[in-house]
């Protein structure tokens, strides 16, 4: 996919395509000294990366937003300059925080950076009420990310993850046994084997409130 490519399929302004050209560059740029993302995947980034971040931003809406594991930002850097809101991402590797923090500053993105274990983040860092959205991809097992995300979503809030189609059901069903979720499968844009679990509702099975990791 070519960038004019991405920008058809996304109708997004030349203002917001200028800047994600500059976050390309510098993903180039500094993919030569820094693993920021699989290099098989560079020659496709639009497609692999920016498309498959920017599918998410008409699934849910809110103001604030928080990409947890970040990396090179996808999907949350990508969506802050798409402007679906303020975005918190969370990246513990400081090699990698420092690449947002130039993204962030050549592209005037909304985002708040924190360069903390997921674990230590509180509620209270990203919201009052905790984050309307949040998104991870590739980051951990569904049941494990409901732990943390759980603790930090407010309680309107929607969750975002894509993941594998084919381990879907296996994920759901763990899950379920500490969680009730209210799930919608959407199919990828990007990949015929992958769908973007949409839950909503997050609830703890046994009825006890969800816990701060901060609190931990």
């Amino acid at each position: 996919m070519t960038p004019a490519e991405f920008q058809a399929a996304t109708d997004v302004s030349r203002e917001t395509m200028a800047r994600l050209e500059v976050y390309d560059a510098l993903l180039r740029k500094w993919q030569r000294t820094i693993n920021l993302v699989s290099a098989s995947t560079l020659d496709d980034a639009w497609r692999r990366h920016f498309l498959d971040s920017a599918q998410l931003a008409p699934l849910a809406a809110g103001a604030i937003w928080l990409d947890l594991g970040s990396g090179a930002g996808f999907p949350g850097m990508v969506l802050a300059i798409l402007g679906v809101g303020h975005v918190h991402l969370v990246e513990s590797d400081q090699r990698k925080a420092a690449f947002l923090r130039e993204v962030a500053a050549h592209t005037a993105a909304p985002v708040t950076i924190h360069a903390v274990r997921i674990e230590s983040l509180s509620r209270a860092e990203i919201g009052p009420k905790g984050a309307d959205v949040v998104t991870a991809r590739a980051l951990a097992p569904l049941d494990k990310l409901l732990d943390v995300a759980g603790a930090l979503v407010s309680d309107t809030g929607t969750l975002l993850f894509p993941t594998g189609r084919h381990s879907v059901a296996a994920a759901l069903t763990e899950s379920r046994k500490s969680w009730r979720i209210d799930v919608t499968e959407i199919p990828s844009r990007t990949q015929s084997d992958s769908v973007i679990l949409r839950l909503q509702g997050i609830r703890h099975a046994d009825g006890h409130t969800r816990s701060d990791p901060g609190d931990r």
